[in-house]
């Protein structure tokens, strides 16, 4: 073998020394290479140094690790690769350095890999069922996270996160936790009463009881979180012994934009979008009827939803008891008119209930109701006022009347006859008559499942219809056992674009 040793190779002419020709290959055993740059054969550099910082590739390439090879000494930026092609549906151990998406058809486990400080792991469920099927993350031996020796939980739908091992007193800490239960959907999903769809696109939630109104998902659409909805108190009850009718629960309502139906007059009561929240739903009880004897009705309990509150009807006065104030007022025979809208709210919830006629036959105003007075009852015919009407609405899909004021009560001498007021439309119960004829002798009909008034010798008011809001009638004679009529319940109705 040939050896040429010398101090310095230098070119004799130009700037080109050329080591070696073509297709040879050039070694330097167990020496050192000292230069500012290494290029490639288009003259672009691969290495090369300024100062202190050395650069690696050139403007416009792209430097990459050889399969299977690894890195260190680099660190990272906090950011992981994320392992797309590979979704995880069963117990998996992570590496440092990824994220995963997990497609959960059952209990699944993530083992994290022994710590060192910088390491990170993340992440996030794939599937958005976390809720039913949980990821649990265990660490590695003895090591904790979040500074406990213990396995971490995932457990709401759409759920991410990202851990960082920092150091052996915490182990892994979680940086970023994400907990995303929608998924771009630009409708509302929500659950609570009994479900209908209407008009193809639209779901409508009826609580005639108290609930929740649950909203899983809000939509991504801001406009689609209006909802429409009408919330309808309790009606008051009918007073006892020639008793005015009882006024109708407050009747509230308001129709969203996206939402088109015909609604009542009273449509205007205020927005409300929903969030992704529980609302808890009331829905007001029926005011008892007025025990016998000269007694006003009960007043019906309040129905609330969200920051709505629909006033219960106040009841009906009986004889030398005045009409009662609520959502809607208690007609009376003698004393005072019991006054609607009452709190005042706009557009009002109610109306004041109607006057009384005592002179000689006695006739009772009728309830007040959500869009009409009640009637003043008049003395010849003898005839108790009407209930004054309720509100029409089609947020349900089919035209429907709520919160009509009670019947009031008529009586007159034995042998005579008068009639007891109707209920409002939209549910008042019908009033009774005294007379002890019962063939020239009529009770008020009672509308919308509101009872019928009966006519004497029987003189109970009739009772205001379940979940209609109306009041009840009143009763026609102090007859022991005879009674006014109880209001109706109210209803809280909630409908939105599905679809």
């Amino acid at each position: 073998m040939s050896k040429i040793e010398v101090n310095e190779i230098d070119a004799q002419s130009g700037t080109t020394i050329t080591v070696g020709s073509a297709c040879k290959s050039v070694a330097v055993p167990g020496n050192v290479v000292k230069t500012n740059a290494v290029q490639a054969s288009d003259a672009g550099n691969i290495i090369s140094q300024s100062g202190t910082t050395i650069t690696i590739g050139a403007s416009g390439d792209t430097v990459s690790l050889a399969s299977g090879a690894s890195q260190s000494g680099f660190g990272r930026s906090g950011s992981v690769d994320w392992q797309t092609g590979s979704l995880k549906t069963s117990t998996f151990t992570a590496a440092s350095g990824e994220g995963y998406f997990v497609n959960a058809s059952g209990a699944i486990t993530m083992n994290l890999p022994a710590g060192t400080a910088g390491a990170i792991v993340a992440v996030s469920d794939y599937a958005r069922n976390f809720a039913t099927h949980n990821l649990t993350i265990s660490p590695n031996g003895s090591q904790k996270i979040g500074g406990n020796a213990n396995d971490a939980t995932l457990n709401v739908n759409g759920q991410a996160s990202t851990f960082v091992y920092v150091d052996d007193t915490k182990g892994w800490v979680n940086v970023q936790n994400a907990e995303d239960t929608e998924t771009g959907t630009a409708f509302i999903s929500a659950t609570g009463g009994t479900i209908s769809t209407v008009c193809t696109n639209f779901k409508v939630h009826t609580f005639t009881g108290p609930g929740t109104f649950c909203v899983s998902q809000a939509a991504t659409c801001s406009a689609n979180n209006q909802v429409s909805y009408i919330v309808v108190a309790g009606g008051g009850g009918g007073g006892g012994n020639v008793a005015g009718g009882g006024g109708a629960g407050g009747f509230r309502e308001d129709k969203s934009p996206v939402t088109p139906y015909t609604a009542s007059p009273l449509d205007g009561a205020g927005d409300i979008s929903v969030t992704a929240t529980a609302f808890p739903i009331t829905v007001g009880a029926g005011g008892t009827g007025g025990a016998p004897g000269s007694n006003h009705g009960g007043k019906g309990g309040n129905s609330i939803f969200s920051t709505i509150t629909s006033t219960g009807g106040g009841g009906g006065g009986g004889d030398g008891c005045s009409g009662q104030p609520g959502g809607s007022g208690g007609g009376r025979l003698r004393n005072s008119i019991g006054t609607g809208n009452t709190p005042p709210v706009s557009p009002s919830q109610g109306n004041p209930g109607g006057e009384g006629s005592a002179c000689g036959a006695h006739a009772a105003g009728g309830g007040g109701g959500a869009t009409a007075a009640g009637v003043t009852g008049t003395p010849s015919p003898t005839k108790g006022g009407c209930g004054g009407a309720g509100a029409t609405t089609s947020i349900n899909g089919t035209s429907t009347s709520f919160s009509g004021g009670g019947g009031g009560s008529a009586t007159v001498n034995p042998g005579q006859s008068s009639t007891g007021g109707n209920g409002g439309l939209g549910g008042g119960g019908g009033a009774s008559m005294q007379g002890t004829n019962p063939g020239g002798s009529n009770g008020g009909a009672g509308f919308n499942n509101g009872a019928d008034g009966t006519p004497g010798p029987g003189n109970d008011g009739g009772a205001g219809g379940a979940n209609s809001g109306g009041g009840g009638g009143g009763s026609a004679h102090p007859t022991p056992g005879n009674c006014g009529g109880a209001g109706g319940s109210g209803i809280v109705i909630i409908r939105y674009k599905y679809q």
